[in-house]
């Protein structure tokens, strides 16, 4: 199947505002993942939020996806943004988060977020146990709520597309994500133990088992 280079090497058309985990497209001689994605299992994964682009590269003879986040040091969490923060701590009360990208955009410093236990679900809250739902370490995407305090984001994973994307299980090898088995129940794919967490819905069937501290150094700084 022959390529028209003209129209791959087209940056601008068909462009996706990409999360982190969203598959992307299959993985062939004609398609092959760059900077910001990883190949798993004949599929393109992004390990970034940010803009899809598409390159054609003339020694692959392959167009190339890659992922442009920008950092931008004028971009604040506003009321209504879809977050990506890291877990830092869970207690009985609550989830304390760094506030990492906000959309598409890599912030330019990360921002300290809060998940109260009443914001983590929908239903039942006076019977959530937020470290059945979270631990640190975790990659989540989060709501920012309005703010009530002055130095934290105060965040909601209420929606049932909101909640972790990434996740690592205690015991496991360093940087085998798990993978989910249910909306509340993820299972490491290395030595299939279980943990419970509040599944976020726009994981893909597979999610990359070996990205996200080794191609992401700052997600492993507490």
């Amino acid at each position: 199947m022959e390529i028209d280079k003209e129209e791959s090497k087209q940056t601008t058309e068909d462009i996706k505002i990409c999360i982190p985990g969203m598959r992307i497209s299959a993985s062939n001689k004609e398609t092959m993942s760059g900077a910001g994605t990883y190949e798993l299992d004949g599929y393109i994964y992004t390990y970034l939020a940010g803009i899809l682009k598409t390159q054609y590269d003339e020694v692959k003879k392959a167009n190339i996806l890659s992922i442009e986040s920008p950092k931008s040091p004028s971009v604040l969490p506003q009321m209504g943004d879809i977050a990506t923060a890291r877990v830092i701590a869970v207690n009985s009360r609550l989830v304390q988060c760094q506030i990492l990208c906000v959309g598409p955009t890599v912030l330019a410093r990360p921002y300290r977020g809060i998940l109260k236990k009443e914001d983590i679900r929908d239903m039942d809250k006076d019977r959530i146990d937020p470290y059945k739902c979270f631990r640190p370490g975790d990659v989540i995407l989060a709501r920012v709520l309005p703010m009530t305090e002055l130095h934290a984001y105060h965040l909601s994973t209420a929606e049932n597309e909101l909640g972790v994307v990434i996740a690592t299980a205690e015991g496991s090898p360093q940087g085998v994500s798990m993978v989910p088995i249910s909306w509340s129940e993820m299972q490491c794919p290395t030595t299939l133990n279980k943990e419970p967490r509040k599944v976020a819905r726009v994981i893909p069937e597979t999610i990359n088992k070996e990205f996200v501290f080794a191609s992401q150094p700052e997600l492993g700084k507490s």
